[in-house]
């Protein structure tokens, strides 16, 4: 049995685009055509009619989730007889490859559940301002190893699940510089109390292994409401990946201060070259061990096609 291909006994109901978009209902379209080209990444061509066929409908559905869990708080009140008005914010993890489109998902999400009806405060945080400073991972021999579990440190990153689920104000994620290919020295992010937490990365869903004496080891997932994979052939995403480099050399890797500013300096052969091995010995070695076992974890995974584009939604069954 595959588990995410139709199956009975496959945990995921499966959907196609076109049965997918009919659940938008009557949920509004709150972006314009210019507001998703300034959301999308360098190559990703997700347009209108993209957000109108997908994300509405995923939109609603967010909102089904989050209207529920705001009940069973409620419920749980009452039950209990508490009178706590403690804000809890609902997380949504959003995981994935590299160039597979997670932040253009990401932020296009924010904007639209930022613009349902209630107005509520929505925030997006990316975990790789939470990687180890190249300066640490040249020390611990990672370099090459950028974006792989143990690149994080995960122990800073679950304190700040932790005290946004705990309602504390004000709490700062670090911030990362895809220019300097570093996280920012004293930068960061202040998150104080949203209704809505987007946390996107590569590695959200990963599980560690469990203690043999009973320990609680918590998983980044643990404080998810909600988890969305964004998936597609590895060949798709081996030409996205190459395909970004190219642009990037035309544009971002043009700036001397780019820690990737020597590729753009070479003959394009070698520069190709050279990503070639990138993705190679990283970012597949990666996505093979570390990023495609999470993928069943997931609430939702968008399936894209050839064109970057979603071809297919698997929702898990309640």
């Amino acid at each position: 049995m595959n588990q995410l291909r139709p199956d009975p006994f496959s945990p995921y109901q499966f959907y196609t685009v076109e049965q997918w978009s009919r659940f938008r209902a009557d949920t509004p379209l709150t972006l314009a055509s210019e507001e998703v080209q300034r959301l999308r990444s360098l190559n990703d061509p997700i347009d209108l009619d993209e957000v109108t066929r997908i994300y509405l409908s995923l939109s609603r559905l967010l909102s089904s989730y989050v209207e529920a869990s705001q009940q069973l708080y409620a419920q749980r009140k009452r039950f209990l007889d508490i009178d706590d008005t403690q804000k809890t914010p609902f997380i949504i993890g959003i995981a994935g490859s590299v160039a597979v489109g997670k932040s253009t998902t990401s932020r296009i999400l924010q904007e639209l559940l930022a613009r349902w009806p209630s107005s509520p405060k929505v925030d997006l945080v990316t975990t790789d301002g939470f990687l180890y400073a190249n300066a640490v991972l040249k020390e611990k021999g990672l370099m090459t190893r950028k974006g792989f579990p143990e690149s994080y440190d995960i122990g800073a990153l679950l304190r700040f699940l932790s005290w946004i689920k705990a309602g504390v104000r004000n709490v700062q994620a670090p911030l990362y510089s895809h220019l300097t290919y570093d996280v920012r020295d004293n930068e960061f992010q202040t998150v104080d109390r949203p209704d809505i937490l987007i946390v996107e990365g590569i590695n959200v869903l990963q599980v560690r292994d469990l203690p043999e004496d009973g320990k609680m080891v918590p998983f980044v997932s643990d404080f998810f409401d909600f988890s969305l994979y964004i998936d597609a052939d590895e060949d798709h995403i081996h030409h996205w990946y190459l395909e970004r480099f190219r642009l990037l050399r035309e544009t971002a890797f043009q700036d001397p201060a780019s820690f990737f500013h020597r590729y753009a300096q070479i003959e394009e052969r070698e520069a190709v070259g050279i990503a070639e091995g990138l993705w190679r010995d990283i970012n597949r070695r990666n996505l093979r061990e570390n990023i495609l076992p999470t993928r069943p974890r997931a609430d939702l995974i968008l399936r894209k096609g050839a064109d970057h584009l979603v071809e297919q939604v698997a929702l898990r069954k309640v």
